[in-house]
């Protein structure tokens, strides 16, 4: 039993840990953010509403200049006041910011928060068997090998859930009427929205999938759907 404490401990940890980062973020966001009221935008969040049976969709802006949306844990949507302000500038479109919206909803419906904290423990437990394991084998290097994979294997996750958020969005945005074009064109804009570096950090150990490949996966939907 004593050998299996480690790993107890770390799934222990994990679980802990990741709880109180979601109450932290959550404290944070009840801080700085505020609701979106955008009559523009209103009109097509109404209809992904509509399109999911909802009376509406409540969407908040975080006060944070990076170019990003969240899902929080609790289930509220965010979009970063960088990201509203790129509306507001007309660099992005309501159609485009509205995309957003339908993937963080897709984060929220599809349990990405759930499957993360499960995650989170999960790897910490691997990361520290690995540690035990190259650690023998590996003297005072395998602590970095073990961070290495157990970090490749969390990019790798995470990357699955957001090609996951980006199909459930297609199909919510189809539904609604909007369509995937949206989608498409703010993939095409986020490296100079969001001033990316292509190349500066290796494609899988990305927390998101390369622009291209986004983009060809939801062609493929829409191929798929426009021949059913």
């Amino acid at each position: 039993m004593l050998k299996f404490t480690p790993l107890l401990l770390a799934i222990i940890y994990g679980i802990v840990m990741y709880r109180f980062s979601a109450w932290r973020l959550g404290k944070t966001l009840d801080q700085q953010s505020t609701e979106l009221a955008d009559p523009q935008l209103k009109q097509f969040t109404d209809k992904l509403a509509a399109a999911l049976d909802l009376p509406r969709i409540k969407v908040h802006i975080y006060e944070v200049d990076p170019v990003n949306g969240l899902a929080a844990p609790d289930g509220r949507i965010f979009i970063t006041r960088g990201f509203f302000n790129k509306y507001r500038q007309g660099e992005v479109t309501a159609e485009e910011l509205t995309s957003v919206i339908a993937h963080e909803l897709g984060h929220v419906a599809l349990g990405h928060s759930r499957r993360r904290m499960i995650d989170f423990s999960g790897q910490n437990a691997l990361r520290t068997a690995l540690i035990l394991i190259i650690g023998r084998i590996l003297p005072g290097i395998g602590v970095l090998i073990a961070n290495a994979l157990t970090s490749m294997l969390a990019a790798r996750l995470s990357r699955s859930d957001e090609y996951e958020a980006d199909a459930y969005a297609a199909a919510l945005l189809s539904k609604a009427g909007i369509g995937i074009g949206p989608q498409i064109s703010l993939f095409g804009k986020l490296e100079e929205l969001t001033k990316s570096r292509k190349g500066v950090v290796p494609a899988w150990l990305m927390s998101h999938p390369a622009t291209e490949d986004r983009i060809a996966a939801l062609r493929k939907l829409e191929a798929k759907w426009t021949n059913a």
